[in-house]
């Protein structure tokens, strides 16, 4: 049942969109077919093709989601950004959430990895979105260690990135090797050593 605030419009690219994830964390993004978004979605495939005139359209859109939807958790679970401590846990809440809670977003995220080895465009939204989330957290690097030179600042955000995928690389694969709560404990001990 669609909500009365949302245009059917946008309600149903939603549909289209979480279809597209559902497909994607199935059969990888080379088993993503218009036609079987569609049945997902409980869509006609011409339903698709009027909002996303190809395949690659149709994957675009969803990167964009996918980056959204982290710029969106992260301000939900900002908790006290007054501190260090609190705003390098609202990094690690966000990608624990998606790694235990919704994975198809990380698995999305892999397979636009894989795919922009091949695609230039694909390549410059995946590298447009580790850009935007390496300024991120050297802004808050800069508020609360501005005695960290520039450079020694730029390499700790590239490393913190490196910290949260390397943790949703391990775990999806392999749950049971390691407490997320734990990893993410010892990344905080170890940042935090680098800036005091």
């Amino acid at each position: 049942m669609r909500r009365k605030d949302i245009p059917l419009e946008e309600c149903t690219q939603e549909r289209i969109l979480d279809a597209t994830f559902d497909v994607l964390e199935e059969k990888t993004l080379s088993g993503v077919r218009m036609a079987l978004v569609a049945e997902k979605a409980g869509l006609f495939q011409s339903n698709i093709h009027y909002y996303y005139k190809s395949k690659h359209e149709l994957l675009l859109a969803v990167q964009k989601k996918v980056l959204q939807h982290c710029i969106d958790l992260r301000k939900t679970l900002a908790g006290d950004n007054s501190t260090l401590d609190g705003q390098i846990e609202t990094f690690w809440a966000q990608k624990k959430d998606f790694i235990l809670n919704d994975p198809r977003y990380d698995y999305a995220e892999i397979e636009f990895w894989a795919q922009a080895r091949i695609d230039d465009v694909i390549r410059s939204e995946v590298c447009r979105s580790f850009s935007n989330w390496r300024m991120e957290i050297e802004r808050m690097l800069a508020q609360f260690a501005s005695n960290l030179p520039e450079n020694r600042r730029k390499l700790l955000a590239a490393v913190m990135v490196s910290m949260m995928e390397g943790a949703t690389l391990q775990y999806l694969a392999d749950p049971e090797a390691f407490s997320l709560d734990e990893y993410f404990n010892y990344c905080t001990e170890l940042v935090k050593k680098e800036i005091l």
